[in-house]
């Protein structure tokens, strides 16, 4: 499929009192045209701030300090990394779109839907006012918001979480994107209309052709979407492939020790869980090396301490008869050469 977004080696970092947080260090993933890629991890490794620096929206004291975030749009490439106010307004709303974690700390307490759906309309698509408003109706139809043509009038605060977040995948998708970033799109929802806002994402994907970027730290989640996987550990890309890959091939130990955690229907009452070891690192005090080496099973003294392991292709043994084959990358030094990586920063 054709690419989409392209990130390369993209640095995100905050200066802080305390010291420097590398927030993103080093990201490297690609999302093709059409096609569903869950990023997964624990809470603060990254995943957030990476989406947002996709759409430039990252608040100071943030910066993006280096690489690419290359979008394919019909008039060429646009850099959003190192893009300048207008190549950057045309691709945020109208190219790439964004689900927030929080929908009601991301829509305005005193605009009704109607207004924050209809101003992205007249911004991008040059409607007037009475054209603006059929079509936030329609969209609001679409995402299964019932008498849209009284809610269009209301306010957030007059809505429910679940009806709150449909309203705000609608807005994201009043200009049809491309790529449509869901960040943890059903936090503090309740079970059934955590269901229901995901079979709502399935199904848009699938109507318009639009590709997904899924972040959310449930592998269910993932596994129940997503085409491709991408595993990220404190501000890096630890394992990519597909799903299937990812999920019942990991290679990369922190992949293994996420898939371990997760509850099993059919065990016993009785059985513990075996969460990941050890604690996420301090952002001020970064182990050298590889940075998951300090709660790592396969940890190699002497080389992981090191070593920063560099992304090489990830290798998946099929059959003893069919041998292995190649799906997605990891960086980890069980893989590849014996000199792989670099030294330590």
């Amino acid at each position: 499929m054709e690419s989409l977004l392209e990130v390369e080696d993209l640095h995100t970092q905050y200066a802080l009192d305390d010291g420097l947080v590398r927030a993103v260090d080093g990201v490297t993933l690609d999302i093709r045209r059409g096609e569903v890629l869950a990023v997964v991890g624990e809470s603060g490794c990254g995943k957030s701030v990476m989406a947002r620096s996709i759409l430039r929206l990252v608040d100071k004291p943030g910066k993006i300090t280096g690489g690419h975030i290359r979008v394919h749009t019909d008039d060429g490439v646009v850099d959003m990394a190192n893009a300048e106010g207008p190549a950057i307004r045309s691709v945020r709303g109208k190219k790439v779109a964004m689900v927030f974690q929080e929908p009601i700390a991301s829509m305005s307490p005193v605009h009704t839907l109607g207004n924050q759906i209809g101003e992205s309309l007249r911004l991008h698509e040059m409607v007037d006012k009475k054209t603006a408003r059929t079509r936030a109706i329609e969209l609001l139809r679409r995402v299964g918001i019932p008498a849209p043509e009284r809610r269009v009038d209301e306010y957030p605060f007059q809505m429910s979480g679940g009806m709150l977040q449909r309203a705000m995948i609608a807005m994201a998708l009043s200009c049809g994107p491309d790529l449509l970033i869901a960040d943890e799109p059903t936090t503090a929802l309740d079970v059934t209309t955590q269901a229901q806002i995901l079979e709502l994402l399935r199904e848009l994907q699938q109507d318009t052709g639009m590709a997904v970027m899924l972040i959310t730290h449930d592998l269910g989640v993932a596994a129940q979407l997503a085409d491709r996987i991408a595993v990220m550990y404190l501000g890096a890309v630890v394992e990519t492939g597909t799903t299937d890959t990812v999920l019942r091939h990991p290679r990369h130990p922190y992949t293994q020790a996420l898939l371990r955690s997760v509850p099993k229907l059919g065990s016993a009452s009785r059985e513990r869980l075996s969460p990941v070891r050890g604690m996420v690192p301090s952002p001020y005090q970064r182990p050298p090396g590889c940075t998951f080496h300090p709660r790592c099973d396969a940890f190699m003294e002497g080389r992981c301490e090191v070593t920063v392991p560099g992304s090489v292709p990830a290798p998946v043994l099929v059959s003893a008869d069919k041998g292995a084959r190649t799906d997605g990358t990891v960086s980890c030094l069980l893989y590849g050469d014996e000199d792989e990586g670099e030294a330590t920063r």
